[in-house]
């Protein structure tokens, strides 16, 4: 793969952020470098080296995270017993600053891909004046439209799938919101429900969403697998925590507030979100920011295109 080499932190440690949790995080690169932040995919995903590759080594300080209930963050979500009650986007906006303000950083670079996206937009909303660029990919917004499209609109192109990802559900919730109902199976008493549940929502996801090998292979982990099934339907079935819940979304209406904050949008042409148009709606609503269609590349940032556009990014912005 291009991009720059993945190297070993150079500090670490895990940060009370209240609610019972703690933070997992790491710096990489530079220590007297340009700031930047990385925040992962999912709700879930959990971080890891691999996003090292996107950032000269000798030019940014990088901070990786990994965001309440996933990775090496406390408690799990694939804990039973964990309380997702203090899982929201508020939660994670407010974790986001103390781990800020924990590493004495003034201001930092935003780096999103996919749920990151929304989650970096929302925090450049909410806190303009730390945030100094935005690098996003796998753009989205958290929009209900958006998880209708993922969770039922695909259903039209993948239909055997489809039909196997509703198998679990009663009759009233095929037509209901479908993470809703998931979610529901996902917070069953019976381990035997959960773990069930968890492979049909991933399985799910497998068949609609192409992703890097390294990425697959993560739902084969049972607790990973039920970690992220339970932490992805928990925001999608209530409005990703972001608000009104109208249809075009708080992130996408309040899109003026990102003047200012230069961005770079980086997407790929056959990325399934491109159908709803976000990301173009998106663009021209940001003053300042520049899109970047990569031909031939969906969902992955590490696809041939994408990393190479999003290496060229941070790369421009490594000097401001």
């Amino acid at each position: 793969m291009g991009g720059y080499p993945e190297t070993a932190p150079h500090d670490h440690g895990m940060l009370d952020v209240g609610d019972g949790n703690r933070i997992h995080w790491q710096t990489c690169g530079n220590p007297r470098g340009k700031p930047a932040v990385v925040l992962h995919g999912g709700p879930g995903s959990g971080c890891d080296a691999g996003f090292l590759r996107y950032f000269d080594p000798a030019a940014y300080r990088v901070v990786l995270l990994d965001q309440r209930g996933c990775g090496r963050s406390t408690p799990h979500a694939s804990a039973h017993d964990t309380d997702m009650s203090v899982n929201t986007t508020a939660h994670l906006l407010s974790d986001l600053e103390r781990v800020r303000a924990h590493l004495g950083i003034e201001r930092w670079l935003v780096w999103g891909v996919s749920w990151g996206s929304v989650l970096g937009l929302r925090y450049a909303q909410t806190h303009p004046g730390v945030v100094s660029e935005l690098v996003l990919s796998g753009v989205a917004t958290g929009s209900n439209p958006e998880v209708a499209l993922l969770t039922r609109g695909l259903g039209t192109f993948f239909p055997e799938a489809f039909e196997r990802f509703l198998a679990p559900l009663s009759a009233d919730e095929r037509d209901g919101n479908l993470a809703r109902a998931y979610n529901r199976l996902l917070e069953s008493p019976d381990p035997a429900v959960r773990a069930s549940a968890a492979r049909a929502w991933t399985d799910w996801e497998t068949a609609t969403v192409p992703a890097p090998p390294r990425s697959i292979a993560r739902y084969e982990d049972p607790a990973f697998r039920l970690g992220f099934a339970r932490t992805v339907t928990h925001y999608w079935g209530n409005d990703h925590f972001l608000g009104d819940g109208n249809d075009e979304g708080v992130v996408l209406r309040d899109a003026h507030l990102l003047a200012g904050i230069p961005g770079t949008l980086v997407q790929g042409s056959l990325d399934f979100g491109n159908l709803l148009g976000t990301v173009w709606r998106l663009h021209h609503a940001w003053p300042g920011s520049r899109l970047t269609v990569v031909g031939g590349a969906g969902h992955n940032a590490s696809a041939a295109g994408m990393l190479d556009a999003l290496v060229a990014a941070t790369d421009a912005y490594a000097s401001r």
